[in-house]
């Protein structure tokens, strides 16, 4: 009878838990460390002194982070894996098992690790990751505002488009500091406002003007405030992280290149935030694609690197972004099965739906052409693939994409039309013409 090989009998594996690291070495009797500082460097020094080269551990939260790179520095390959494709055997789970059962596999080389980002990028993500949530915070304080205006019976945010833009801001500024007059809070907003929407916003700035209201919105207000704070220093963190990973620029730089693409409010505020991110890409524009801008290849590279060698394939890179279906086979049954899709995967499904409404880009044509067959969900999810592969092709090959626009799309696509139709009737002993050269031909 022929057993499974074993082929790394020094393979390791530790179960993270918040207070224990659980160690196994080839799946024999585990060995309990702490989880504070010294209990982990005595761990790294105990993986040494056994000959470990391979640890395996499960991405448990946030407790496996500060394991994993003081491992990864003293020069160990660490294997992170999903612990949904290890679960132990029903009715076995503890720790103590579960540290064995992983060790058992990875000695038998049964185990895939997940990608990782190097270390520098996982500074950049944990900065981008920290002010994504400060983003998301100051949109709260938005509403908090919206709401305290309503309970006033106060409807400048609907007339508005913007209210923590500059006009919004000057209102609610001189509502806190005690204005009433609607037309001196008229006369704080922007030209082109007073000239179009006077009555509107003479209308809408007549309330109650509670004063537990008022209240409201002056903490809100503050609040956003302070978010607004917080961003400009992420972004200066951001800035540092970015001239470090990027480098100098080159003493022979001609004209500097463009400034990228407009960017929303949410952008960081960085200086030559764009070539900046040429840079670090090894001086492709990825922004070319359509769809992706500085903001948004900011927050992929943060997810993925600029090194994308750890997908052999752009298939494989989609896959992981949970952009393509799984296979499922069983006997004479096929079918596919849904991919959820991670942080990098939403990314994308982001930059997609800026190209929904788009006039010039092919990409948006695609959209609009599949979503006519088979519906705005999937036509947007391919969107998003496809602006994945040109993603990979241009990081990892470093191919230039070229926007032929809207116009050259759709004869492109005309063509390939003409050329299965006339197939089609080939095949069935027609010949295929045109309505104008059958009005050419008659009299």
């Amino acid at each position: 009878m022929k057993t499974l090989a074993v082929i790394n009998p020094h393979a390791a594996a530790i179960d993270v838990g918040s207070e224990q690291l659980h160690l196994s070495i080839g799946g024999d009797e585990p060995v309990i460390f702490g989880t504070v500082t010294d209990e982990v460097y005595r761990l790294r020094d105990y993986l040494q002194s056994q000959q470990v080269t391979s640890v395996a551990m499960e991405a448990t939260g946030v407790y496996w982070l500060y394991a994993y790179s003081v491992l990864e520095a003293a020069g160990l390959e660490v294997v992170v894996v999903n612990g949904r494709h290890v679960r132990n055997l029903p009715g076995r789970k503890t720790d103590m098992a579960d540290c064995q059962w992983l060790a058992t596999l990875h000695a038998h080389g049964l185990l895939r690790g997940g990608f990782v980002p190097p270390a520098a990028i996982r500074r950049l993500q944990d900065y981008q990751r920290l002010r994504a949530d400060h983003v998301v915070g100051a949109s709260s304080q938005v509403q908090k505002m919206q709401q305290a205006l309503e309970r006033m019976n106060i409807k400048f945010h609907d007339v508005i488009s913007d209210l923590n833009g500059v006009s919004g801001l000057k209102v609610i500024r001189a509502i806190l500091a005690g204005e009433r007059s609607p037309v001196a809070l008229l006369g704080l907003c922007d030209p082109q406002i007073q000239k179009r929407k006077r009555e509107r916003v003479l209308q809408s700035l007549k309330g109650t003007w509670a004063v537990e209201h008022v209240f409201a919105l002056g903490q809100a207000l503050a609040a956003w405030e302070f978010y607004q704070k917080l961003l400009a220093e992420c972004d200066q963190q951001i800035e540092g992280v970015l001239k470090e990973l990027a480098g100098p620029p080159p003493s022979d730089a001609g004209p500097s290149a463009s400034a990228g693409k407009p960017q929303g409010k949410n952008c960081p505020q960085i200086d030559q935030l764009h070539q900046l991110l040429v840079r670090l890409c090894g001086g492709r524009d990825v922004t070319t694609i359509g769809g992706i801008g500085d903001h948004l290849l900011l927050q992929l590279l943060a997810e993925t690197g600029t090194d994308l060698k750890a997908w052999p394939s752009e298939r494989h890179f989609t896959a992981w972004a949970g952009l393509a279906p799984g296979s499922y086979q069983s006997g004479k049954r096929k079918g596919s099965v849904k991919r959820q899709r991670n942080r990098t995967g939403r990314l994308f499904c982001a930059g997609a739906r800026s190209l929904v409404k788009s006039v010039d880009k092919a990409l948006g044509g695609f959209y609009r052409r599949l979503a006519a067959r088979k519906g705005g969900l999937v036509a947007m999810k391919a969107l998003a693939r496809k602006m994945a592969q040109l993603y990979y092709r241009v990081l990892r090959y470093g191919l230039a994409y070229a926007e032929r626009g809207l116009q050259a799309y759709e004869q492109k696509y005309a063509e390939t039309q003409q050329r299965i139709l006339a197939r089609l009737a080939a095949k069935q002993g027609f010949k295929l013409v045109s309505l104008q050269t059958i009005a050419q031909s008659l009299p």
